[in-house]
């Protein structure tokens, strides 16, 4: 049923927008005018043309997506019809973007397609694993109860992704903070302090001459410099949309010292509560593989995955597939290994997961505790480069005097 977007007046004469689904534009003028509204103007919200384009659709947040989920599993496992459920959500939100998406999405149902079919022409909007497993449950006919494992699933990843996040605000402002601190010293305070000993004629110790030097540079080439650096950023984000070059950077990532075991076990746990998730909606083991290898981003670690996924599709174990990939931490190993083996891998999967994110946790509190002093220790020691390259100077004058 198409969708229309409304303006019009109210009986006090009052000015009003919303949206109705109506079978035509006179349809919808006649139920606005049952409503009290007098129209002004209506257009049909367009729901990506024939079946099988791919409209244009935004992007839905982690938070914008399990709130709906679980208010879509809710309605449903309280029987519901679905074109009811899709109904009553798209009212609740409040957001007119995401009652766009739903309401096309309910649109595409009445035309008696599936919902994971549905939630397929807006693949921006709903990922892969999303209808993958809304699919599962379709077919098993547990839709419900699937939709609040996928609510409670991307809850649990929204909530560590926030978790990440904030341990890491406080160490990114205090860096930007030291910079901005020591740019200052530099562009402006150093120069009038140090033109009293340059006035002086006196000979300057190299630490002060050296200081001038970069208090002077930064001066006179501020705008070339984060000109430069403006570029080194386009280019780094050129290079990111470039197959080979962000192949080679992720391949780079993954050695760097601290920041790449941290994204290796990040991928770890990313991949095992995927599989866990796919498992328990009854995805085949080999399709679950393939989209959770999917939903990884780096693509070294993707394309060993997807080895991983073609060697238990040639009949290997999932133990000896990961085992051979070297991404997996030996503990999720072990643990994955024992639910193969008494035939309980989804719930050995989701305790892997569990137990890495918490290990991740602490990993990454533990780099972030030695961050602060670090920074705070290197702050310290510019500042005091920075005093004693004005204090020399001083002495020596006084020893001069003297």
């Amino acid at each position: 049923m198409p969708t229309f977007d409304y303006r019009a007046d109210d009986a006090q004469g009052r000015r009003c927008k919303g949206r109705l689904e109506a079978d035509s534009p006179r349809h919808a003028r006649q139920l606005m005018r049952e409503r009290g509204l007098w129209p002004r103007e209506l257009n049909e919200v367009s729901t990506g043309g024939p079946v099988g384009a791919q409209p244009r659709s935004g992007r839905l947040g982690a938070a914008e997506l399990a709130l709906l989920t679980l208010q879509l599993s809710t309605l449903v496992q309280a029987g519901l019809p679905l074109e009811e459920a899709l109904e009553a959500v798209t009212k609740q939100s409040a957001r007119r973007k995401v009652a766009g998406l739903l309401s096309a999405v309910r649109s595409r149902v009445m035309e008696g397609h599936a919902l994971s079919t549905a939630l397929g022409l807006f693949p921006k909007a709903f990922p892969e694993l999303f209808r993958a497993t809304v699919a599962a449950g379709e077919r098993s006919g547990h839709l419900g109860h699937v939709l609040e494992q996928l609510a409670a699933y991307t809850q649990a990843r929204q909530a560590s992704r926030q978790k990440i996040q904030m341990a890491l605000v406080y160490p990114l402002i205090l860096m930007l903070a030291s910079v901005a601190i020591v740019g200052f010293l530099l562009g402006y305070v150093v120069p009038d302090v140090v033109k009293i000993f340059v006035d002086s004629g006196q000979p300057l110790p190299w630490l002060t001459q050296a200081l001038i030097g970069l208090s002077d540079g930064l001066r006179n080439h501020f705008l070339a410099l984060m000109g430069a650096l403006g570029t080194l950023i386009c280019l780094w984000r050129w290079s990111l949309r470039q197959p080979l070059w962000r192949l080679r950077w992720h391949r780079l990532v993954l050695k760097l010292p601290v920041a790449g075991e941290v994204l290796r076990a990040m991928e770890a746990a990313r991949f095992a509560s995927t599989l866990a998730i796919l498992g328990k909606s009854a995805v085949p083991l080999v399709d679950a593989l393939e989209i959770a290898a999917a939903v990884i981003g780096n693509l070294t670690i993707r394309a060993r995955m997807v080895d991983v996924a073609r060697s238990v599709r040639e009949g290997g174990t999932l133990t000896r597939g990961l085992e051979l990939s070297g991404d997996i931490p030996p503990m999720m190993l072990h643990m994955i290994a024992s639910g193969e083996r008494a035939g309980e891998l989804d719930q050995m999967l989701v305790r892997a997961a569990e137990q890495q994110e918490n290990s991740l946790a602490a990993r990454i509190a533990l780099v972030v505790s030695l961050f602060e002093p670090a920074m705070l220790v290197l702050m310290g020691g510019v500042v005091l480069l920075i005093v004693m390259a004005i204090l020399l100077p001083i002495l020596s004058l006084n020893q001069l005097v003297n």
